[in-house]
């Protein structure tokens, strides 16, 4: 699968699947083929109590890369790089995302049934989470080549 971005350090990602006959199907994910980085935690978010309420992440993170699979049900992951948002349903077990550093996301409209399974590149770690948006996006602009930035979502006048 191509990697065309979504929105900046974000895009879709394909396990390698395999029917094995009557016993199912087999999917298979692997550091530099499937996955862009060195897998150091593994971990599933499931059996949401008020699945149709719940909204899950609402943070970025500074340096943490992720790779995400709904591999039961499905799920919307919405992702925001500080100038472009943009909601993704993840509902076929196959197909997933990458969401690389500096990259706002959010999970909700989550099945009764969903799984989704999340690849991480680093053990937890509090210090790199970025869990308020507007400093979420002072930090995006305080990177930013020239420290000024770009148009962001914030900036825009409604």
């Amino acid at each position: 699968m191509e990697k065309k971005e979504i929105v900046k350090n974000c895009y879709y990602l394909e396990a390698e699947k395999y029917k094995d006959g009557f016993d199912g199907w087999l999917g298979i994910l692997e550091h530099k083929k499937q996955v862009p980085f060195a897998i150091k935690r593994v971990y599933f978010i499931y059996n949401l109590v008020n699945h149709e309420n719940v909204v899950r992440g609402k943070h970025a993170h500074k340096q943490l890369e992720q790779a995400m699979f709904c591999i039961n049900g499905s799920c919307d992951i919405m992702v925001d790089d500080g100038v472009k948002r943009e909601k993704i349903k993840l509902d076929k077990t196959h197909t997933g995302l990458y969401l690389g550093p500096k990259l706002w996301h959010e999970m909700r409209n989550f099945d009764n049934n969903c799984i989704l399974l999340v690849l991480a590149s680093d053990f937890y770690d509090a210090g790199d989470y970025i869990r308020d948006y507007q400093k979420f996006i002072e930090h995006i602009k305080n990177d930013s080549p020239g420290g000024g930035g770009p148009l962001f979502l914030t900036d825009l006048k409604m």
